[in-house]
């Protein structure tokens, strides 16, 4: 059984909504991710460090290998991380090695829906195999029995995939796959997150979100029922932090500013640690040996040498 179609699952999610408890709150903002369940304490231990360079999972598997074996699978991905090959790792690279390592779960999700869509096996998959495995059921039916309309759903499919497909080729590899499934993970996907959450919630069509559609996007009001503490906040929250420009409503420039914020950038802040933690000559970049010099910084061992009858991953 295919897993369920993400942008119909998309819809799905609305429609329950839409029935849920109305003391429930809707959340729209985009945060990333910790890095780290752990508090970074280098003086306590490199445990936040391992989670942030090699995503939590993946580190795990480094603290049962033995001190060789660790060097030898950071020598690997030394390499991978060194996208020019020119034999250094800058601030940089190593920024979107751990943003990549982070967001490892995505690139999975994407893996497994794959196969489903690349309906001709030839490694990339068009429009017309989207849309087909997606709406083929409801293309002959413009009126099915559920009352969706599949139409527009499809057409506003169509327009991100376009958005995602950086060529103009109307096929999208692996990368473009990934942004059409996740826009709110890529730059240049940012406006179309934007304009489908502004459709989704101005109501009257004007091209703004104003207050009632703000509170009434997050809060299913009942008459009989008591509004709860959180929609008063999220009033004054409108007022003084949304509105920027106190005209009552919310552009898209001020959409972006709250569902895509600028959080802190917590993986520059971790390459900017881990590059002067083991630069030892200064120059702003990391050797393959200076990195595995501090190889106990990027990557977990034990002491002794039991690690290398552990199963292997794959790629190493």
């Amino acid at each position: 059984m295919m897993e369920i179609r993400p942008l119909l699952m998309c819809f799905a999610l609305c429609v329950v909504y839409a029935t849920s408890k109305p003391t429930e709150k809707k959340e729209r903002i985009h945060h990333d991710a910790p890095l780290s369940s752990r508090e970074h304490d280098d003086a306590q231990g490199f445990d936040y460090d391992h989670d942030a360079f090699l995503g939590q999972k993946e580190a795990k598997s480094f603290d049962d290998l033995s001190p060789e074996e660790s060097k030898r699978r950071l020598g690997v991905i030394v390499e991978k991380i060194d996208g020019d090959s020119d034999g250094f790792v800058t601030e940089v690279e190593l920024r979107a090695w751990i943003k990549k390592a982070q967001k490892k779960y995505i690139y999975e999700n994407v893996d497994r829906q794959w196969k489903d869509f690349d309906v001709n096996n030839d490694g990339m998959i068009s429009w017309e195999e989207y849309r087909n495995v997606t709406y083929g059921t409801y293309l002959d039916d413009p009126e099915p029995d559920d009352g969706y309309n599949y139409q527009h759903m499809m057409a506003r499919d169509e327009r991100r995939f376009k958005m995602a497909d950086q060529n103009g080729d109307q096929i999208a590899n692996k990368e473009e796959f990934t942004a059409f499934l996740h826009p709110e993970e890529y730059d240049h996907m940012k406006d179309i997150v934007v304009l489908e959450t502004m459709e989704d919630i101005d109501k009257n069509g004007d091209g703004f979100i104003d207050l009632n559609e703000y509170i009434g996007d997050m809060y299913n009001h009942e008459d009989e029922m008591e509004e709860p503490d959180w929609v008063a906040t999220e009033r004054e929250q409108f007022s003084e932090f949304r509105d920027k420009n106190k005209d009552g409503k919310m552009d898209r420039e001020e959409t972006l500013d709250w569902i895509l914020p600028s959080d802190y950038d917590h993986a520059e802040a971790e390459a900017k640690h881990l590059v002067y933690e083991s630069d030892l000559n200064k120059d702003g970049k990391l050797s393959k040996e200076e990195i595995l010099n501090k190889y106990d910084l990027f990557v977990g061992s034990q002491a002794t040498d039991f690690g290398e009858a552990l199963v292997r991953h794959d790629e190493f």
